[in-house]
């Protein structure tokens, strides 16, 4: 088997090795020809003497061509510390062309390549070391968590790809069936359904890691084919799920980035994420919070505050702190446009200073000045910006503002913060459908105190949800599941699906629930953000090796594509 580049070092000096790869460079110094050969692992250095019979040979070599070679290791006299292999080189005693290349359609060294180039020829993208050190990193994580899980007694199963379209969440991947005319499969949004039944069927500890598909508009951190850390467990609580899902992470952490985790990860309640950072995912490596100062405004003669407090709106600021001197008006104006993307209708601002300026400074009284600078802490140079809205308006917009504000600032610190966020709502309101749907999926549980809730008070209904997150992003997520077929049948008619729609949708899993179903719960890791994260990278296509675009296209393998006649014809569909 063939040794990689980098197994070689100072101390093999007069050892023959043979070695292979591609020519990355080549250059010929005063009659001496010095190779870079590239492989998995790394540069090495090959030299050839203008008295060597392979020396034409050698200066045909052009980029890319693939290569044979054997010769003996000697110490660099001009030793590069940048590269693994720097104080070595080999001397050719053997040369041969495995392949040639034609001149490829990007250099593999230009960190500014299109990226639609490189995805098109995704195949040289990978040859580059920082997309094959992301993928090598990826290896060891899903090693590492499957060395972890198999220690704790968990089993790896596999569960179908080609499944029956439950459609209460994403938007489904169809498969037609040629079999069944008009009936379709549909690929899996998770493994959901399956997990709870390997709970059913006695198997207590799963887990997997699982393709899934989900047909929604993309993003740098989603695809539209994307693979999770499935995991699963019997006769547990909130806290067992969690305890476990953050001895893996730390697990994880420590094999990849030798950090160690602090253990127990903080928990904030899902309401308390919103209200301070407008998110359910906050990013705690910075210290902003949004401020609720509508209490300030209760008597104010301001128009827009006292019209938006009247229609139960509420208002809302962030500050930032010794900044309001780098701020121009033009500057503002373009956080208003910012905001604007978020439904906000403006966004309101004050500076501090001896004398305070700013859009609304002479339309509020001075005790409600004075209140602010009380409740708010403000010093000369802060800026404090302020969003009156309704509540699910104003807090996003913040969050999304306070975002901005922490990168454009430079305030968001190096280190990983790791926190759950718990107790989520049961239901979300769809202005769409006009009703309450399930804002996780219809088999999370209720808090046990909110199960009365379920028909009279969706609004404030909890359940045992929760989500890991890192840096501000989701990196996991799962829920205790109902195991009481009475639970499950009310939370049903709380979703207002009849009888008939809930035999079709979940007919055979209500079915399983009749069978002495333990009580189980679980968790999803996100495989490719979590690698996304622990490579130091924001877009999820660098940890995946044949990624799609925004747009969810293959440019590599243009897909997706059309197909005969004849393939339509036996699956019995014809396109408009």
């Amino acid at each position: 088997m063939k040794k990689n580049n980098t197994d070689f070092n100072i101390k093999n000096i007069n050892e023959v090795v043979t070695l292979y790869g591609w020519v990355a460079k080549k250059r010929n110094l005063g009659g001496l020809i010095f190779i870079d050969l590239r492989d998995r692992s790394g540069i090495i250095q090959l030299v050839v003497n203008p008295d060597n019979k392979y020396y034409n040979l050698a200066e045909s070599l052009k980029s890319e061509y693939v290569i044979k070679v054997i010769g003996k290791i000697k110490e660099r006299e001009n030793k590069n510390f940048n590269i693994e292999t720097g104080e070595i080189e080999v001397m050719i005693d053997y040369l041969k062309i495995l392949n040639t290349s034609i001149e490829i359609p990007f250099s593999l060294t230009d960190t500014n390549a299109l990226e639609d180039t490189r995805l098109k020829y995704r195949y040289l993208d990978l040859r580059r070391k920082e997309i094959q050190s992301k993928l090598i990193t990826r290896h060891k994580i899903a090693f590492a968590i499957r060395e972890y899980l198999n220690c704790l007694g968990f089993l790896e199963i596999e569960t179908p790809i080609l499944c029956k379209s439950t459609p209460e969440g994403a938007r489904d991947y169809l498969v037609p069936s040629r079999i069944f005319n008009g009936k379709f499969y549909a690929l899996p949004q998770s493994p959901q359904i399956f997990k709870q039944l390997l709970m059913i069927g006695g198997m207590e500890k799963y887990f997997q890691i699982a393709k899934c598909f989900r047909d929604e508009d993309l993003r740098a951190d989603r695809q539209p084919e994307f693979t999770q850390v499935d995991i699963e467990m019997s006769f547990v609580d909130e806290d067992d799920v969690i305890n476990v899902t953050e001895g893996l992470i730390a697990y994880v952490f420590k094999e990849i980035k030798n950090i160690d985790i602090k253990l127990p990860l903080k928990r904030m309640k899902y309401d308390d994420a919103i209200n301070l950072y407008g998110s359910d995912k906050p990013d705690l490596r910075f210290d902003m919070k949004i401020n609720d100062i509508t209490d300030i405004f209760k008597n104010t003669e301001f128009t827009i505050f006292k019209d938006t407090i009247d229609n139960n709106g509420i208002i809302n600021c962030l500050v930032v702190k010794n900044s309001a001197n780098i701020f121009s008006r033009k500057d503002l104006d373009k956080l208003t446009d910012f905001v604007k993307n978020y439904k906000a209708k403006g966004l309101a601002y004050l500076k501090i200073d001896t004398e305070i300026t700013g859009s609304i400074a002479k339309v509020i009284s001075q005790s409600e000045l004075d209140n602010l600078k009380t409740k708010l802490n403000l010093e000369n140079n802060d800026l404090v910006l302020i969003i009156s809205d309704k509540k699910s308006i104003t807090k996003q917009a913040l969050g999304a503002l306070r975002l901005k504000l922490g990168k454009q600032l430079n305030l968001i610190s190096s280190n990983y913060e790791l926190l759950w966020v718990v107790d989520f709502p049961s239901f979300e309101y769809s202005e769409e459908e006009k009703r309450y749907v399930a804002a996780h999926h219809p088999f999370t549980a209720p808090k046990d105190s909110d199960i009365d809730k379920l028909l009279v008070d969706k609004a404030n209904c909890y359940s045992k949800a929760y989500d890991i997150i890192i840096n501000g992003y989701e990196a996991g997520g799962g829920s205790i599941r109902i195991h009481d077929q009475e639970i499950q049948k009310k939370m049903f008619e709380a979703l207002e699906l009849t009888d008939e729609q809930i035999n079709e949708k979940f007919g055979f899993f209500v079915d399983a629930l009749k069978y002495g179903t333990p009580p189980h719960g679980g968790l999803a890791l996100g495989l490719d953000r979590l690698t996304m994260l622990l490579t130091d990278t924001d877009n999820i296509r660098d940890v995946i090796a044949f990624p799609k675009t925004a747009s969810a296209n293959d440019l590599m393998s243009e897909c997706p594509n059309l197909v005969d006649e004849s393939q339509l014809k036996e699956l019995g569909i014809s396109i408009k």
